[in-house]
């Protein structure tokens, strides 16, 4: 900045007391401007570090003569320990729908886990070979019990998951699948169920310990109103508390937003519910906010 020197005069200091304020009026303001700017900067490289940088892992294990590939998703962004969540699919399998809900919770800072219950790359790609490749998993608990310990084994090989953390989220079928597992004394923190079968195996008050969330389609035809009292009841009988979420007008199958297509070519009763979708997920991240503490 440049100085101006006057010799004393009155005019002079006239013209001191006019330029002296407006000098430091300008020198606050470029200083101001200056603060902004840095303040800015600052801003966005805050934005840029924050970006998730989702990385991709496929993890290859075997069940007796099963091989079975699930994916593990997670932000390479963030350092150090944290929760981990396993993702049951439908009875549909592994699909890239699954993934995508993986991906979804490793960009909310958790380390994910996309399960491979059937193994061997089996899908089921219609309603009889889907039901087919789910049926045994819903007669025989133990069966998905061995294939779900499996894949959890393999996740806590990752040395940032937080073992103290874990929890499972599961739909229609993995939703059931999980019900199961939390009854048959799962050493979660807590289970989710989205659109999930309810009815399985009976609980027991010393082996249920995980925490448990049901996100329910009130138009859900595959899980009418009678299962829901049952379950009500069993998990009342052993004092055992949980939450029961249920959304109006929504079918099974709510979350997916390939559910309504499906139905219509297999002539299902599903069909997607953006609303129903949006609140039991936003349910789902509260829940974890509790049990994760």
């Amino acid at each position: 900045m440049n100085f101006i020197f006057f010799h004393h005069n009155k005019t002079n200091d006239m013209k001191l007391q006019i330029l002296l304020p407006a000098a430091l009026l300008i020198f606050c303001s470029c200083n101001s401007n200056s603060d902004k700017t840095s303040s800015n900067e600052s801003s966005t490289k805050s934005t840029e570090t924050k970006t998730p940088k989702i990385k991709e892992e496929t993890v290859s294990y075997k069940i007796d003569t099963l091989n079975m590939s699930s994916y593990v998703y997670y932000d390479e962004n963030i350092e150090g320990k944290r929760p981990a969540v396993l993702v049951v699919h439908e009875w549909w399998g592994l699909n890239d729908y699954i993934k995508r809900r993986a991906r979804m919770l490793a960009e909310m800072g958790y380390i994910a886990m996309a399960v491979d219950m059937y193994g061997n790359g089996r899908m089921g790609n219609d309603p009889g070979t889907a039901q087919a490749l789910a049926t045994p998993f819903y007669m025989h608990p133990d069966m998905a019990k061995k294939h779900f310990d499996a894949a959890l084994e393999e996740l806590k090989k990752n040395p940032n998951v937080d073992q103290s953390k874990i929890a499972g989220i599961g739909y229609c079928f993995g939703g059931g699948v999980l019900l199961n597992l939390a009854r048959m004394g799962e050493p979660l923190n807590g289970v989710v169920s989205f659109h999930g079968t309810l009815i399985g195996t009976p609980p027991d008050k010393n082996l249920t310990k995980a925490e448990i969330l049901v996100c329910h389609g009130e138009a859900d035809s595959f899980v009418p109103k009678a299962d829901v009292d049952k379950f009500k009841k069993q998990m009342d009988s052993i004092g055992k508390s949980y939450t029961f979420k249920s959304y109006p007008g929504a079918t099974h199958a709510f979350t997916n937003p390939d559910a309504t297509e499906t139905g219509k070519k297999f002539k299902m009763p599903i069909e997607y519910n953006a609303a129903a979708d949006t609140a039991s997920w936003n349910d789902m991240k509260d829940f974890f906010g509790r049990i994760f503490k």
